[in-house]
């Protein structure tokens, strides 16, 4: 009786053991997934916002396909919210203003904590200013896509969230939205105008800063001098141990026709070159 009484136990152990194993696992893979999730979903959204935003629409340093920039624009709406005429807008005035009074989130005025923490309120203070938006992005059109879509920044990461929900559960969902949201807002973009202007190296003459392993992180930007260096190049990498993962793609883009690049940061500099050669000849030959 008591053999009897000891199986039907050690039955009911063994079956409570393996249904708390199974929660563990669907408990680990579900947040692996979201992390996953979150780590692809902020990588899309940098890659975007460095392409599309930065290099193309704010600086003309390249031109997309137009059905190329639409996708762009899609990912930017879905995965942050982001109106390109307002952060065109704000950052030509960034550089404008590099470091001195009037640049909207200047560590170097604010102090690095600051902006480092906070700099997506800085960021709205000043894409909320009718005046910026229209000095510093006059050549943005708003079009039909803007006005029915990507204009409306809050709806854009809601469907995003709700779409996530659908494919990878509600509770997971929402956690690699936060993720996302936190890494890009409060990691990721801050760091450029935090990090990138208080600690690194420089190999130009401005006060912004080269992080090569943030550059890794953010699609190129954390190569952040030598952007300042040369705002017109797609390319933002100089050095043989400096790396653009976002030069990359552009290059992709290129034999694909999708995109047409500007001068990188070399061909610039060589184009000086020559034209200075060819006004002081005597330079170029050594007399």
């Amino acid at each position: 009786m008591v053999g009897v009484f000891k199986c039907v136990h050690r039955e009911k152990t063994d079956q409570a053991y393996g249904e708390i194993s199974r929660e563990d696992v669907t408990v680990t893979s579900g947040l692996i997934v979201s992390l996953v999730t979150a780590i692809a979903l902020t990588q899309v959204a940098t890659f975007s916002t460095t392409i599309y935003l930065h290099r193309c629409a704010t600086h003309r340093a390249l031109t997309l396909h137009p059905a190329m920039a639409w996708l762009f624009r899609f990912a930017l709406w879905i995965t942050t919210g982001l109106a390109t005429k307002e952060w065109v807008a704000v950052h030509r005035k960034h550089h404008a203003f590099t470091d001195e009074e009037g640049d909207p989130h200047s560590p170097r005025l604010y102090g690095l904590w600051p902006v480092q923490l906070g700099n997506v309120f800085y960021y709205v203070r000043e894409a909320r200013n009718p005046a910026t938006v229209e000095k510093y992005a006059h050549d943005i059109t708003v079009d039909r896509w803007d006005r029915l879509l990507f204009n409306h920044g809050l709806v854009g990461p809601v469907v995003g969230t709700v779409a996530l929900c659908a494919l990878i559960g509600v509770g997971w969902g929402v956690l690699a939205a936060g993720l996302h949201g936190v890494i890009y807002v409060f990691f990721l973009s801050s760091s450029i105008n935090g990090l990138c202007h208080t600690r690194g190296y420089r190999t130009f003459d401005n006060t912004a800063t080269n992080i090569p392993w943030l550059a890794l992180l953010t699609g190129g930007e954390g190569l952040h001098n030598n952007h300042h260096g040369f705002p017109r190049s797609p390319k933002f990498s100089v050095r043989s141990d400096e790396f653009d993962p976002s030069w990359t793609i552009i290059q992709l883009l290129t034999r694909l026709r999708l995109a047409r690049p500007y001068q990188t940061i070399e061909q610039i500099d060589e184009g000086r070159q020559a034209r200075l050669s060819a006004r002081h000849p005597e330079k170029a030959t050594g007399r």
